[in-house]
């Protein structure tokens, strides 16, 4: 086995993370001797926690809530992806201490869906709720599916707004306000904020959710997320939750760091067999 060093993620909260649990797995599937370790930041002191990683021979990083966009203004390069989201969720160190990002979450959230749950967003009417470093990272792979549109929902209508604006050379998308869905609804839904985290919801209307309705947790957990019951109540198709993302967008890291593309269904079913 060849050594590949130190790797971990980085956020507030962090306990919650299944990411040490994931790597760890991918390793023996593909034979790399590595290790993994979850990093609770203090808020405002990403860059030193990156700083402390490095001189402890950290080679990559994931970055997770809330520190995405702290990551992007930190790092030195990145993908064109990251640059067009301002997020950032993989970091790559290189000897000199120069930091490479880039995000995976869009990649993982595809996949996820459309491998496997065999859903198709093509022709959809998809509502995106936030418009963090979450939402922007999504925004650019969901447009790339072809829906019927994108709308993006958040607690600050112009913020929602100045996203949707950035990303309209890519396809049809609007944001706005949680006030302006009154009277609309939405084949497929995605929470892309951290409200599920605090266990609240966004101030959602009823009616929001079409007949065969899908709805989608970016967040994940052992139980049902409060999002999710929100998806049952309004009578959903189906409710999913981001662990299929998590895993997929982790391997997606992976691939970045090591070249080696894992396989990823196997871990889902382990880690919700074990959940």
């Amino acid at each position: 086995m060849v050594s590949l060093g130190l790797y971990g993620v980085m956020g507030n909260p962090i306990a919650h993370s299944q990411s040490p649990n994931i790597y760890t797995q991918f390793a023996r599937q593909t034979k790399q001797n590595l290790i993994y370790k979850s990093i609770l930041v203090e808020l405002g002191n990403l860059r030193g926690a990156i700083t402390d990683f490095y001189r402890q021979g950290g080679l990559g990083l994931n970055i997770t809530i809330p520190f995405k966009k702290d990551a992007w203004q930190l790092v030195n390069h990145c993908s064109p992806q990251a640059q067009q989201a301002r997020s950032v969720n993989t970091i790559s160190i290189h000897s000199d201490g120069s930091l490479f990002g880039d995000t995976t979450d869009g990649i993982g959230l595809i996949r996820d869906i459309t491998q496997n749950h065999k859903k198709e967003l093509k022709n959809q009417n998809i509502l995106l709720l936030g418009a963090g470093g979450a939402a922007a990272s999504v925004i650019e792979p969901i447009l790339a599916q072809s829906p019927a549109r994108l709308v993006i929902a958040n607690r600050t209508s112009e913020k929602a707004a100045a996203l949707a604006h950035k990303f309209s050379g890519l396809g049809r998308i609007i944001g706005g306000g949680y006030k302006e869905l009154i009277g609309d609804s939405f084949d497929f839904i995605i929470n892309a904020t951290a409200t599920s985290l605090q266990k609240t919801l966004p101030p959602l209307p009823e009616n929001l959710l079409n007949s065969n309705g899908w709805v989608y947790d970016m967040m994940y957990s052992n139980q049902p997320t409060v999002f999710m019951e929100w998806g049952k109540q309004q009578g959903a198709e189906r409710t999913l939750d981001g662990l299929g993302m998590l895993v997929e967008q982790a391997a997606e890291s992976f691939f970045i760091w090591h070249k080696i593309q894992p396989n990823t269904a196997t871990i889902i079913a382990q880690l919700r067999a074990y959940n």
